[in-house]
C-alpha cells in the first residue's frame, strides 16, 4: 500500500505506523498491488509489530481501531483561517474531504497550514511575509506528510501562496496527492458597477486626485468583497488554481467555482475519492508533473491572461519537481500561445463568468485542438488530459464572449513577456496586454522603498513620461519580494496607466496592469544593475523588442558598480532573516533550497 522509498533516498526508515498490522487482522482496503504489500506487512509484523506498539497507542487515543491500520492514512492539509475571506470558507471543504475519505475506508489525518492575506498586507511591512509564506506552507505539507508517513494528501487552499506552496510540498513529499482550490469570490456591486479587490486599490488613486466622491470611495470599500472566496479576477490565486487543472493535479472544472456554491463542496468530495484511487494505483505527483505538463500549465496561463506571479511560482514548482524549466521557457511558450480570454485585470470578466462560459476545460480543449498542449500527459484521475477533455466541445459557445475561438483571440501572442537588457541580464517579467503602446523611454524616478513611491504618486509628483524605479524590494532586499499593487493601482487611479512606467525587483499583484516590469534580476540588494540607476537617468521599456535598458554607456555603468556597497540586512532574526540568507534569484524562483 505505502510507497516504496529506496534506502539511497531516505536511509533505513522504519515502515509507516499505518502498515504494522497483526497477522490476524486482514486489510479491508485493497489497492491494485495489495497482495505483495500485504505479504510484506505480514512478514515484518513478527519482528517489528511489538517494537512499534507505542506508536499505535497514540492512534488508539484518537479512537482508531486495530483494523484501521490496514487502511491508508490520508492527509488533509487544511488552509482554513479567519484571517482572510480567501480562506474563511475552507472548513466546509475540509469536512467534505474527511467524510469522503472515511467513506472510502481510509483514515483522514487533518493538519493545518498558514496563510497571509496579500490584499490585507498590501502596502505594509506585512507584505514581506507573503512570499515567505509560500515556503512555510510547502514546509508544512512536506513535514506533516513525511513526519507522519501519510499515504496520500489532499491540500486545500485559498489565498495566492497557498497554491504554489501546497504544490511544492506535495512534490517534495511525492506521495499520491491532489490540490483542491477553495474557490473564487463573487463580484461585489456599487451603484450598478461590478467590483473586486482591485477596484478598491484603484479607487485610492482616483479619490486622492479628486476624481471620486467620498461617498463612492466608501461605497466601493465597503461593497467590493461580498463574501468568502479568493480575489475574483484572473489574479494570482485564480491563475495558479486554473493552471493546476492543466498541470493534471486538480480536477477539471474545479478552479473557477465560487467558494459559496454547493458544487465546490461536491467537487472537493470527488477530489478525495479520486485521491483514494491514486493511492490504490500509486500515482504520485512526479509521475504527473513533467516538463510537458508544466508547459501545458504555462500555455493555459498565457491563454487566460494570468498573473506575472505565475512565472516565479512555476520556476519554484519545477525546482521542487526536479524538472528542467527556465525563465526563457516562458518566452518560448508565449510566442506560440494566444490570449483567448477577456478577463480582469486588463479585460472585462471575472472567474465566475469564465466558469459559466465553460471554464478551464473549454480553454484547454481549444488549445488541444490547436496542438498547443500535450494531450498525452497524465492527470491525477489516471487518465490523460486528452481523455479527460474528450467530451468537451472543440469550440466555445457562441452565446458568450468570455472565451474566444482560436481564430479570433484577444491577442495573437501571450501576455507575459520576458524582458532583458543591461538592467535585467537574468530577465524580468512584464504583462503587456491591455496597453495601447507597450514602450516608453523616460527619466528615472528612483525610490528605495514602496511607501515613498506611493506617496509621490498620491502627491502628484509623478507625471506622464516618468519611469518609476522601485528597488531593494527583491527576494533578499526587502526581504520577501513584496507586491506593488498599491503604487501601480494608484498610477491607474490617477489616469497615468498608459503614460508612466514602473520597474522593480519586487513583484506585482495578479491584479496589476499597465506599463510595469517586475522580477528584475539580479536584484539591487545583490548588486544588480537596478542599484546603479540615478534620478533622471533615461530608461527604456520596450515590450515589443523585449528590452529593459538603462541608457548610459558601459563605462559609466561599470564605474557606478565599482562604487556601490551592499546594504546591511534589514532583519537579523526570524523568518525574514532566514529568507534573506537563503533565497535565490527571482529568475530561478526565489526558492530557499537551491544549494
Amino acid at each position: 500500500m505505502h510507497r516504496q522509498i529506496p534506502v539511497s533516498e531516505c536511509g533505513n526508515r522504519p515502515p509507516p505506523v499505518g502498515r504494522l498490522l497483526h497477522s490476524s487482522c486482514p486489510p479491508t482496503f485493497r489497492p491494485s498491488h495489495s497482495d505483495t504489500m500485504a505479504a510484506n506487512r505480514r512478514s515484518r509484523n513478527i519482528t517489528e509489530g511489538v517494537a512499534r506498539a507505542p506508536n499505535r497507542s497514540m492512534y488508539y487515543a484518537m479512537g482508531y481501531k486495530r483494523s484501521d491500520f490496514a487502511n491508508p492514512m490520508i492527509g488533509v492539509a487544511n488552509g482554513h483561517s479567519t484571517i482572510t475571506p480567501c480562506n474563511s470558507g475552507l472548513q466546509v471543504l475540509a469536512d467534505a474531504a474527511v467524510e469522503a475519505i472515511q467513506a472510502a475506508g481510509a483514515n483522514a489525518q487533518v493538519f493545518g497550514t498558514p496563510t497571509i492575506s496579500d490584499g490585507m498586507a498590501m502596502g505594509t511591512e506585512g507584505m514581506k511575509y507573503s512570499l515567505v509564506s509560500r515556503e512555510v506552507i510547502s514546509d508544512c505539507v512536506e513535514t506533516s506528510v513525511q513526519g507522519q508517513w501519510m499515504d496520500g494528501v489532499i491540500v486545500i487552499g485559498g489565498c495566492d501562496k497557498n497554491m504554489p506552496g501546497g504544490m511544492m510540498g506535495m512534490l517534495r513529499a511525492n506521495v499520491p496527492s491532489i490540490y483542491v482550490y477553495g474557490g473564487t469570490i463573487k463580484a461585489g456591486h456599487w451603484k450598478g458597477k461590478e467590483l473586486n479587490i482591485v477596484s478598491v486599490f484603484e479607487a485610492v488613486g482616483e479619490f486622492s486626485r479628486g476624481r471620486m466622491t467620498q461617498e463612492d470611495f466608501c461605497g466601493i470599500e465597503e461593497n467590493a468583497i461580498p463574501g468568502t472566496g479568493s480575489c475574483g479576477g484572473m489574479y494570482t490565486a485564480n491563475t495558479m488554481s486554473s493552471s493546476f487543472e492543466a498541470l493534471g493535479m486538480s480536477l477539471l472544472g474545479s478552479s473557477t467555482m465560487a467558494n459559496p456554491d454547493v458544487e465546490k463542496v461536491h467537487s472537493t468530495a470527488e477530489s478525495a475519492r479520486v485521491l483514494i484511487r491514486a493511492v490504490q494505483n500509486d500515482l504520485k505527483p512526479r509521475d504527473i508533473v513533467t516538463r510537458e505538463s508544466i508547459e501545458n500549465a504555462v500555455a493555459l496561463i498565457m491563454a487566460v491572461g494570468g498573473s506575472t506571479n505565475a512565472v516565479l511560482h512555476y520556476l519554484a514548482i519545477a525546482h521542487a519537481a526536479e524538472v528542467e524549466w527556465t525563465i526563457d521557457d516562458f518566452e518560448r511558450v508565449r510566442k506560440r500561445v494566444p490570449v483567448l480570454c477577456d478577463l480582469k485585470p486588463s479585460g472585462r470578466y471575472l472567474a465566475t463568468d469564465l466558469h459559466g462560459a465553460g471554464g478551464i476545460p473549454q480553454v484547454l480543449k481549444i488549445l488541444l485542438e490547436a496542438g498547443l498542449v500535450h494531450g498525452h500527459c497524465m492527470t491525477i484521475t489516471g487518465r490523460t488530459l486528452a481523455e479527460e477533455l474528450a467530451n468537451v466541445p472543440a469550440t466555445p459557445r457562441t452565446d458568450q464572449d468570455v472565451i474566444r475561438p482560436i481564430d479570433n483571440p484577444m491577442y495573437r501572442e501571450g501576455h507575459l513577456a520576458i524582458l532583458k537588457g543591461n538592467l535585467s541580464p537574468e530577465g524580468s517579467v512584464a504583462k503587456i496586454t491591455g496597453l495601447k503602446n507597450p514602450a516608453i523611454t523616460g527619466p528615472a524616478r528612483v525610490f528605495d522603498d514602496e511607501q515613498s513611491a506611493l506617496q509621490a504618486i498620491l502627491d502628484g509628483k509623478i507625471v506622464a513620461g516618468d519611469v518609476m524605479v522601485l528597488r531593494y524590494l527583491g527576494p533578499r532586499g526587502a526581504p520577501g519580494m513584496p507586491e506593488m499593487l498599491a503604487p501601480t493601482s494608484a498610477i491607474i487611479g490617477a489616469g497615468l496607466g498608459e503614460s508612466v512606467g514602473l520597474i522593480t525587483d519586487g513583484r506585482f499583484s495578479g491584479g496589476t496592469w499597465g506599463m510595469v516590469v517586475g522580477h528584475v534580476a539580479p536584484e539591487a540588494a545583490v548588486g544588480g544593475p537596478l542599484a546603479f540607476v540615478h534620478e533622471g537617468d533615461s530608461i527604456t521599456i520596450d515590450a515589443r523588442r523585449l528590452v529593459l535598458q538603462l541608457n548610459i554607456d558601459d563605462a559609466e555603468l561599470a564605474r557606478r558598480k565599482a562604487a556601490w556597497r551592499e546594504p546591511a540586512p534589514r532583519y537579523r532574526r526570524g523568518v525574514l532573516a532566514k529568507f534573506h540568507r537563503l533565497a535565490n534569484s527571482a529568475s530561478r524562483g526565489a526558492v530557499l533550497d537551491d544549494f
